[in-house]
């Protein structure tokens, strides 16, 4: 165990596979701390290496959950398209009221102990599933207790990722927030390319990498200091949760930006997780390990556009990019829709995959930095709802509208809604003129 996770003069190892520490060193040449405070700028950076480690090894376990669901329920349990969507949602729907008090939680404890409960706690469920497979139990109501069990997981850690992160990010909240991103990117890739070979792997062992892997989360998380002077709060969770949502209705940008959020999310993330394993199985004829590496390509994509995004930070107007990320997804899908050539489909992929990475990132740190510390833990529950809850949404809404009208038609909603938010955001909305609070001066 000691040797599948270790350190090396360029950076962390896991399960013998070298991170790409590009995003790190972005981060740290990017941070440009002071000399003179030369060891407490060493304990900052050492600090969000282990945040990132910790945040990248529980990443490759989710993102092999990811894959893992859809192939077991598409290409394992032969389940149609509607049924795909409706066990998706019931996995999913749960999180919607479980972010919330994962929110809440990690604005009333330090998140650092919130995480490392959590992800020592995780392994039980990969451990769950290689019993049933042992004792050849597979069916539909153990696959939606362990991915119940992973909404658990997520919900709860969600928050607490990224309440600790301004902390170890000792104000530079823009760099910090898409460098997390980009290692997310990263490790999405690494989780797709080890899931992708579970039919030469088989299951178990690919279940038994997610195991250690939350595991090593745990380990990295402890190596962050812990906030001693983090006081715990003696309100009820509802109380919380009543001053979270005030925060947010008195905020006009970020009540905003989570809207457009939410409402993208339902079909653009309900497209990837529902139409798109569909498109590659049923349009382009494709097995597991095809959809794994188009899965890759979608998330090199968007680690490619969040390392760009670097270079260029601190942003001054970030709305008006994330705006303009909305409506040039439009034309992605379109040529989705369109059905190409496989190798025009995967230049679309890395296209979609792009604009994710820039419109996540952006969305994450204009939330992220309009909220106060008081509350952070709160609003970002609220922005992972958007992410993790309307997708679920979007899977029963899509799942029926392949098997109504066809895999490709499915692309469609999310187009239209494309357009509409971009028009919404800049003509209905203060996304449009937000200015960063760390951006540079207007001229």
């Amino acid at each position: 165990m000691a040797a599948a996770f270790g350190s090396s003069r360029s950076g962390p190892y896991w399960l013998g596979v070298s991170l790409p520490l590009t995003a790190v060193e972005c981060y740290t040449r990017a941070m440009n701390s002071p000399e003179p405070l030369q060891s407490q700028s060493d304990i900052a950076h050492s600090e969000f290496r282990s945040y990132l480690a910790s945040t990248g090894l529980a990443g490759i376990a989710i993102a092999m959950q990811q894959l893992l669901v859809a192939w077991i329920l598409i290409g394992i349990l032969e389940l149609s398209a509607k049924e795909v969507g409706l066990i998706q949602a019931l996995v999913g729907i749960p999180g919607i009221v479980l972010i919330l008090l994962g929110g809440a939680k990690a604005d009333g404890i330090d998140p650092r102990s919130l995480l490392i409960k959590v992800y020592t706690l995780a392994p039980i469920l990969p451990l769950f599933l290689v019993a049933v497979l042992y004792l050849s139990q597979l069916a539909i109501w153990n696959i939606l207790l362990w991915g119940l069990g992973m909404s658990f997981v997520i919900s709860y850690t969600s928050p607490a990722q990224q309440a600790l992160l301004n902390r170890v990010a000792r104000g530079e909240v823009q760099k910090s927030v898409s460098g997390a991103t980009a290692i997310g990117f990263i490790v999405q890739i690494m989780g797709l390319a080890v899931a992708g070979t579970l039919e030469v792997l088989g299951l178990i062992p690919v279940l038994l990498i997610q195991l250690v892997c939350f595991s090593c989360a745990a380990l990295m998380v402890a190596r962050v200091s812990s906030n001693a002077h983090e006081d715990k709060t003696e309100e009820s969770t509802l109380a919380q949760l009543r001053k979270g949502v005030a925060t947010i209705s008195k905020s006009p940008v970020i009540a905003q930006t989570l809207s457009i959020n939410f409402i993208s999310s339902i079909f653009n993330a309900g497209s990837f997780m529902t139409v798109f394993p569909f498109i590659v199985r049923r349009i382009y004829e494709g097995d597991a390990l095809l959809l794994s590496m188009m899965m890759v390509i979608f998330y090199c994509g968007a680690t490619t556009s969040s390392l760009a995004m670097m270079r260029f930070m601190p942003l001054k107007r970030p709305g008006r990019i994330f705006l303009l990320m909305q409506l040039s997804r439009m034309f992605i899908l379109g040529i989705m829709w369109l059905q190409p050539a496989q190798w025009v489909f995967a230049i679309a992929a890395i296209s979609w995959g792009a604009n994710m990475g820039i419109t996540l990132t952006l969305a994450r740190t204009i939330v992220q930095e309009s909220a106060t510390a008081e509350f952070r833990g709160r609003v970002m529950s609220v922005f992972t709802l958007g992410l993790l809850g309307s997708a679920p949404i979007g899977a029963i809404v899509l799942g029926s509208m392949i098997e109504t009208f066809g895999t490709l038609n499915a692309l469609l909603p999310a187009m239209l809604l494309s357009l509409g938010l971009f028009l919404y955001g800049v003509f209905f909305s203060r996304v449009y003129n937000y200015r960063s609070p760390v951006g540079y001066p207007a001229a």
